[in-house]
């Protein structure tokens, strides 16, 4: 089965440099760079050239960015989720449902920590590490012990290939 990504809100939350990079790590040379617009890059291993548009607030670029995907599954013979899963970095607004795995007092007599989360991020099983405080500190403690899942909003960022909630 060959998974295929056509969320264009997911699409347009890929950050181009993220994406340069993964291409370079991979073997890819920069062919063109076309001012702020895209780059072109290509594979000494296959006549495959690969368009990497530079602005995210261009209207094409989640059909280009799907596209690049696309190619880049074919050539690696893998499925697109497993790319996307590489290049995702920055997820706003995300509502995660997981398990406590992980507790870490700050300070030895205040109710808060940091807590280590188990969630499923863009189809695959993450850790996630969120700072909590107090009441929710308190829950995470519980839901530890009993073996509860939790369910978190916020925005999610990947900081040294590890999530982190924010802003929840």
């Amino acid at each position: 089965m060959n998974l295929i990504i056509k969320d264009i809100d997911l699409l347009k939350k890929i950050h181009p440099e993220v994406v340069a990079n993964y291409l370079e790590k991979r073997g890819w040379q920069k062919e063109k760079q076309i001012e702020n617009e895209a780059i072109i890059w290509s594979n000494e291993l296959s006549n495959l050239i690969l368009v990497l548009p530079l602005n995210p607030e261009v209207s094409d670029f989640p059909v280009t960015i799907n596209l690049l995907v696309e190619n880049l599954a074919k050539f690696e013979e893998r499925n697109e989720l497993e790319i996307m899963q590489n290049l995702i970095t920055n997820l706003p607004n995300v509502e995660i449902q997981g398990l406590v795995v992980g507790l870490r007092s700050l300070e030895r007599y205040k109710l808060s920590g940091e807590v280590d989360l188990m969630g499923v991020v863009v189809n695959k099983l993450e850790r996630i590490k969120l700072e909590l405080f107090d009441r929710d500190y308190v829950t995470a403690i519980r839901a530890s012990q009993e073996r509860f899942p939790v369910l978190c909003k916020g925005d999610l960022v990947k900081q040294n290939n590890v999530f982190v909630l924010k802003n929840y």
